[in-house]
């Protein structure tokens, strides 16, 4: 829906709909799959939406680099890929993207905190992740795909991990954003918790906001990540 003035993109029509038909509340499409590497020790594949997500996960297994081990727990690692297909931008999105570290870091602190990694002292476990198709929500997405291949693996974790994200499109929090709306500039929310107890382990906003439309964003992406927890539960 195109407002007369025609310079301004209606995100959400006067019926509140999206661009592509959802309403404000409403999760994309998600379909999963595990075991798609018979070589990696856990692996899973993820749609949200158009936004399509792959993971591959070694170990536990000893440290490749001794002196970088833990004497405790085993240590973490992400490498954070998209494939140069997967927008339509003409930059090419590698592993130094910046956004792309700031992702992988993210994901590595993530799951640093749900892994239990004491179970696995001087050990490593490493995370592959590519972006096969990015449509919005690629961090969430990620996350979801890292829990998924993470259980392929047998890995124990203190819960099961699912994430979401909130935006603002013309004033409204919407949920699932994909690229589009991502695009339209707004505040936007990924959050990750642990659907059993509720615990928040990722909140990261990116502008500030008034506090009562923080708390809206944040409870929205909440009850988001508890969604797509029953999905994967009955895929």
């Amino acid at each position: 829906f195109v407002c007369s003035n025609m310079s301004r993109v209606e995100y959400l029509t006067p019926e509140g709909y999206r661009l592509d038909g959802r309403k404000a509340t409403e999760l994309r499409r998600i379909k999963s799959r595990l075991g798609v590497f018979s070589r990696a020790d856990g692996s899973a594949y993820i749609e949200q939406g158009n936004t399509k997500v792959i993971v591959a996960v070694y170990g536990p297994r000893e440290a490749a680099i001794r002196s970088k081990s833990k004497h405790d727990h085993a240590v973490i690692n992400v490498e954070f890929t998209q494939a140069p297909f997967a927008t339509g931008d003409r930059k090419k999105k590698g592993k130094s993207d910046r956004r792309t570290i700031e992702d992988s870091l993210l994901i590595k602190q993530t799951f640093e905190s749900v892994v239990l990694t004491s179970l696995y002292p001087r050990s490593q476990i490493d995370l592959y992740i590519q972006i096969l198709q990015s449509d919005g929500s690629v961090l969430a997405a990620s996350i979801n795909a890292a829990t998924l291949a993470l259980i392929d693996a047998g890995i124990p974790m203190r819960d099961m991990l699912c994430a979401c994200t909130a935006g603002v499109l013309n004033g409204t929090p919407v949920l699932d954003i994909n690229y589009i709306e991502q695009n339209a500039g707004g505040p936007e929310l990924p959050v990750a918790v642990l659907p059993h107890s509720g615990g928040v382990v990722l909140l990261e906003m990116n502008s500030r906001v008034p506090l009562d439309l923080f708390e809206r964003l944040s409870k929205l992406a909440c009850d988001g990540a508890k969604a797509v927890y029953n999905l994967l539960q009955s895929e």
